[in-house]
């Protein structure tokens, strides 16, 4: 009789001699009669029945040992680590020489259940033996390694108080075949992913939040599934753009490319290809995209990499086109795999799988943050027990910061991969952010007019994001906690509209709405130049002051026949003599910069109003702030 040689064992290169304590060939026939029909079924992948049948075969011969060691290998390939170091240990128990080649799948499952202690002692027993071969080395020191890590992972920072606790999303989700590849929009309502069907086929299905409810999902409404494989997809934080996965495709360049789909009143549109920027002969997948639709990260394995599979990003151009993709470089990518990346909706933190960093064993996954000048940091694990043993696939997290999403197969499975929520510990989550939506339009028609929103950190002046509406001017985005905001928009026609938003005290998760209304170019039309800035009683420049007057700049720059006049008003605080001197100056100074810059004189005049022409009551500090204020008026040309 041989000694069990599927599922985890395989990786035992070596036979143990047999000790005189078991001898396999006086085991009880019907035992081993049982004990081949447990082989059978478990090499035709029914697991489940075999380990019924082996209980048999321990039942008839206690001291079956074989029968022993095959159940806890099974019960590992089932994810029952604690069944199979039980079934392990009783196997050492009976015959401890006959049964040390399995101190290594003893070890895995004893890290399986988060004892990595444990399991580096087993690996180190296992590593006594002098006769090993050098496959069997090598596969005890890369575990070795990799408890090790977790070891020391688990002394720089212990979870014990933190519970992992995925939940299986039921039925409206999951089904008995395989589900994976979870998208969330940004409001946390609606979520897609990609399930399985009839065995080889992979479609999107759609599931809405209502009324505190996952309602039953249903396949993606329109032409974007089809008898080819869709699948691994990031919809867009608005819910209206859909990046996926598409395998051997009739107008595929290799074989998965990038596709493309949009949100119609009549479901999604006919999948395009994104093109040869993107797509080469070789392997793209994985896509997901920045909450701003302006950046699209995703996995490839072109040749010029740092290793095996990259992640890459491309950038959305003003023409709508995407830029040739740039590799993340050596920080996030390493001479083995990295994919499944997800940008969340902070713009800031990446997640992403790699089994190239230092991690548990097989595909980890990673965290790594963006640094005000743009640079990834370092990636960190995201430590047991999000990462096992195990490959870990894909992961989402919704805006919130806390609540995440993932396939597993865990015991609990409807059948397959199902899709799993779970709250990510702490030190592992993204910048909690604040949802702000609003339209774009026409001050004096109410249209709404398609246009790009920047938003920008007033602490660091750097962009947070370059947003685009939808066609009717609409837009929803989210952003970091804590901080104030500047909102430009640039359109031809129209006035520039740039205004702070104080943001930071709004509370995580709150909903702003800010409307952005375009005053088109024309006589009288005016604006206030929110951002210019003076010292009290002073009529100097800040330097804050220069991006609001650059803009100004770009504005006559772009428009060569407007002529413009700058206003200047003050609060009533004061003489109203040293008032209109005051806003005179101001106006003047405004206009001086705008010469320094080469805009012809000609073409603007200042004029100082005092405290004469208030917006908003004097009796109130906010009330003088809004009466501080300079404005653009337009006085000729169009």
């Amino acid at each position: 009789m041989l000694k069990p040689t599927f599922a985890i064992v395989l990786i035992l290169i070596v036979l143990g001699g047999y000790s005189q304590g078991y001898n396999p060939d006086k085991v009880n026939k019907k035992a081993t009669d049982f004990y081949n029909e447990a082989i059978a079924k478990a090499e035709s992948g029914a697991y489940r029945e075999a380990v019924r049948i082996l209980d048999n075969a321990i039942a008839a011969d206690p001291k079956f040992v074989d029968a022993y060691l095959s159940k806890a290998g099974l019960l590992g390939q089932l994810k029952n680590y604690r069944g199979s170091i039980e079934f392990y240990e009783k196997a050492f128990a009976l015959d401890s020489a006959y049964t040390h080649d399995y101190k290594l799948p003893y070890a895995i499952n004893l890290a399986g259940q988060g004892n990595f202690e444990g399991a580096l002692k087993a690996i180190d027993v296992f590593l006594l033996d002098t006769q090993l071969n050098e496959k069997s080395k090598k596969a005890a020191l890369y575990r070795r390694s990799s408890f090790s890590f977790a070891i020391e992972q688990n002394k720089k920072k212990p979870s014990l108080n933190y519970v992992f606790a995925p939940k299986n999303m039921g039925d409206s989700i999951n089904s008995e075949v395989s589900e994976y590849f979870p998208s969330i929009t940004i409001d946390g309502k609606t979520l897609v992913y990609t399930r399985r069907v009839r065995n080889f086929n992979e479609d999107f299905y759609i599931s809405d939040f209502v009324n505190g409810t996952w309602i039953k999902s249903e396949s993606l409404s329109g032409s974007i599934n089809s008898d080819q494989n869709e699948g691994a997809q990031t919809i867009s934080q608005d819910g209206q753009w859909l990046v996926f996965t598409g395998c051997n495709f009739p107008d595929g360049m290799g074989n998965c490319d990038l596709y493309f789909s949009m949100l119609t009143p009549t479901g999604w549109s006919e999948p395009q290809n994104m093109g040869r920027r993107i797509n080469t002969e070789f392997w793209e997948s994985t896509p997901s995209l920045s909450p701003d639709k302006r950046d699209l990260y995703f996995s490839s394995n072109v040749p010029g990499g740092v290793g095996g599979s990259d992640i890459y990003v491309s950038h959305r151009l003003p023409n709508g086109q995407w830029s040739a993709p740039e590799n993340l470089g050596p920080t996030i990518n390493t001479s083995g795999d990295e994919s499944c990346p997800f940008i969340h909706a902070d713009n800031q933190t990446l997640y992403f799988t790699s089994n190239g960093h230092l991690g548990y064993g097989g595909d980890d996954l990673f965290i790594s943050r963006r640094d005000a000048e743009g640079k990834w940091g370092t990636p960190e694990n995201l430590g047991y027990p999000i990462n096992t043993i195990e490959n870990e696939g894909s992961l989402t997290i919704a805006a919130d910061g806390k609540t995440a999403y993932y396939a597993s197969d865990r015991s609990d499975s409807k059948g397959g991969l199902d899709i799993y929520t779970f709250e990510m510990r702490e030190d592992v989550r993204p910048l909690v952010t604040l949802w702000v939506e609003g339209k774009v339009f026409d001050k004096k028609t109410n249209k709404g007019l398609p246009s790009a929103v920047e938003l920008i950190d007033l602490s660091t002046g750097s962009t947070i994001s370059k947003l685009q509406t939808d066609e009717e001017g609409n837009y929803l985005t989210t952003l970091p906690t804590g901080k104030d905001y500047l909102f430009n928009v640039n359109r031809k026609g129209y006035l520039f509209y740039s205004r702070n938003f104080p943001l930071s005290r709004n509370t995580p998760d709150s909903v702003h709405h800010i409307d952005i209304p375009l005053q088109p170019i024309e006589v009288n039309a005016n604006i206030v130049l929110d951002n210019i800035f003076f010292e009290t009683n002073q009529y100097n420049l800040k330097k804050e002051s220069v991006a609001e007057l650059d803009k100004v700049v770009q504005l006559m720059n772009e428009n060569p026949e407007l002529v413009i006049q700058i206003n200047g008003h003050t609060d009533n605080v004061g003489k109203a003599a040293d008032n209109l001197t005051l806003s005179n100056n101001r106006a003047k100074a405004v206009v001086a910069y705008l010469v320094s810059k080469q805009v012809p004189a000609t073409r603007m005049k200042s004029k100082g109003f005092g405290s004469t022409k208030p917006v908003a009551d004097n009796n109130s500090e906010a009330g003088r702030a809004r009466n501080r204020r300079t404005e653009l008026q337009v006085i000729g040309g169009n």
